[in-house]
């Protein structure tokens, strides 16, 4: 199962950085495409504010 951005995203742009398959965009938050995430949690770890779940 894809990760996932909740609503509180910062927009701060850091997991957007790590992904290591440009699966997350620019949006009113940054948002993650289920296709093409990987499960690999690079971005989980890289929040400040925790709004990344599996």
């Amino acid at each position: 199962m894809a990760y996932k951005i909740t609503d509180t995203c910062i927009a701060c742009g850091a997991c957007e950085a790590d992904c290591p398959v440009g699966a997350i965009s620019e949006g009113d938050i940054y948002v993650i495409d289920p296709d093409t995430c990987i499960d690999c949690g690079a971005c989980e770890s890289t929040c400040p504010t925790g709004a990344i779940e599996a």
